[in-house]
């Protein structure tokens, strides 16, 4: 079963929806790379980018801008 994701579902998590496609993007292929079968996450009959968005669904995908990164760093 295939899950929708609405711009709406994302109000909130991101401060435009570019950064929204940066950040799954980079995260499906992450899901990608990972996985140990050649054609990644298709063979469990789920798309890398739609478990990328609900990750993000879930905060377990997160992102720093360059400011928030050099805070984390110093800290």
């Amino acid at each position: 079963m295939t899950t929708s994701f609405s711009v709406d579902d994302f109000k909130g998590k991101f401060d435009s929806l570019y950064r929204l496609v940066i950040v799954a993007s980079r995260r499906a292929n992450q899901i990608t790379k990972n996985e140990s079968h050649g054609f990644g996450a298709v063979t469990s009959g789920t798309k890398p980018t739609m478990i990328a968005l609900q990750e993000i669904l879930d905060d377990k995908v997160g992102y720093f801008t360059g400011r928030d990164e050099e805070e984390a760093y110093l800290e």
